[in-house]
């Protein structure tokens, strides 16, 4: 079965960093595109950034130019590089995986990121 684990997050200063990670299992990891999703209490779900197989890259208006997504086929993970955090940014990451070219989609369970002084 298909398993996503994030890992990374944490508590940071307004202005910090940090780099997220999510591994993959059960799955041809290359015929996937792979997403990052946040949510904060109260909030909907919001899209974040997305890497394809091709390694083309897509982001949210909010975290242009602060935030990187990346991933490694040859570990099945992907990551996202967070900088220049802002409170507005805390919220629980998860890692979402969509078979190309159909609507099968997996999701992790998340990583709690909060950005407070």
């Amino acid at each position: 079965q298909v398993r996503l684990v994030e890992s990374g997050g944490g508590l940071v200063q307004p202005g910090g960093s940090l780099r997220l990670s999510c591994a993959a299992s059960g799955m041809i990891f290359s015929r996937y595109n792979m997403g990052w999703y946040r949510q904060s209490p109260g909030k909907t779900r919001e899209f974040v950034a997305n890497v394809n197989p091709e390694g083309n890259k897509q982001y949210a208006d909010s975290v242009k130019g602060r935030f990187t997504a990346s991933r490694d086929d040859a570990k099945n993970e992907i990551y996202l590089q967070m900088s220049s955090l802002e409170p507005e940014d805390t919220a629980l990451y998860s890692c979402r995986a969509i078979l190309v070219g159909t609507l099968r989609e997996y999701w992790g369970q998340g990583t709690q990121v909060t950005v407070s002084s």
